[in-house]
């Protein structure tokens, strides 16, 4: 008789994630188990006792090898929650963090200004597994939605995430930044979380994200500022006269954004956002209304 029963092997397992130093190894065991059988977390617990044949410890040992290999969890599982939604991620998005949510709720306060409730035409660049245009979409379906992304693969992931979570379209094109958008197409919104970290930080950052996850999604150039530079010299050719920009940034960038909105004199107004551990994270900026 097997002796592997389910809480046994949950045990198991976050003891040797801990020996292996994986974050939350109790959490992590507990999602690759459930995602091994195809069950629910709860389910887990409520056949606990339920023990597993060879096959079922298999696949499970799998799932236990490409983790201990800094495999993020997200990949191994093929999804990640993000704002109040489970969003299908592979390695060609960049995995939602919890930071990110700050531009949703950013982006949602904006949007309940507005007193009038009219549609609103609003665009992400970059949109990777679709989790900030789709969540701002689930929460305000009355306006009008648009994403692009220069990665095919990642537009066919948020795609399927669309249809999966909102009964809502949205407009997906392939497109770096503005290269596929008429000047004569107006946006009272214009979000992005672009890539930002410098050129050579990224083989400092932790395995999991510089082995894993795609480097289109990481690499700001330099001085980590060159997807800001290339936004912002063509946004105000896109923005509706006092629409506006929000703009994930790294938590040391603000002054270095500042620096490269001097140079345009369309922008205003900028004002910084702090994420949920009081780093700066989101970047507002407005138009102009005469220009």
């Amino acid at each position: 008789m097997n002796d592997w029963t389910i809480i046994k092997l949950l045990s198991w397992t976050e003891s040797y994630f801990q020996s292996h130093s994986i974050d939350s190894p109790r959490l992590t065991g507990e999602l690759l188990l459930a995602c091994s059988l195809d069950i629910k977390r709860l389910d887990l617990y409520l056949q606990h006792d339920r023990p597993l044949n060879k096959n079922e410890l298999s696949d499970f040992k799998a799932l236990i090898k490409k983790r201990v290999e800094n495999q993020p969890l997200a990949y191994i599982i093929g999804e990640k929650g993000f704002y109040e939604s489970d969003f299908e991620v592979t390695k060609d998005v960049l995995i939602p963090r919890p930071d990110t949510e700050t531009i949703v709720e950013q982006a949602l306060k904006i949007l309940n200004i507005d007193k009038k409730n009219r549609p609103w035409n609003i665009l992400e660049l970059g949109t990777g597994s679709g989790a900030i245009i789709i969540s701002l979409a689930k929460e305000k379906p009355h306006n009008h939605y648009f994403a692009s992304d220069f990665s095919i693969a990642a537009l066919e992931i948020a795609k399927k995430n669309a249809e999966k979570i909102i009964d809502k379209k949205i407009i997906f094109f392939c497109a770096e930044w503005f290269s596929s958008v008429k000047e004569r197409v107006q946006f009272d919104l214009i979000i992005s979380n672009p890539p930002y970290i410098p050129f050579n930080d990224i083989v400092k950052l932790e395995p999991e994200i510089r082995e894993f996850e795609p480097m289109l999604a990481l690499d700001g150039g330099k001085d980590g500022l060159n997807s800001f530079r290339l936004i912002l010299k063509k946004a105000h050719c896109y923005l509706a006269p006092g629409g506006a920009i929000l703009l994930e940034i790294g938590f040391d960038q603000k002054d270095g954004l500042i620096n490269i909105l001097n140079k345009f004199s369309q922008y205003p107004s900028i004002k910084f956002i702090k994420d949920f551990a009081g780093h700066n994270r989101v970047a507002l900026i407005k138009k102009s209304i005469d220009k």
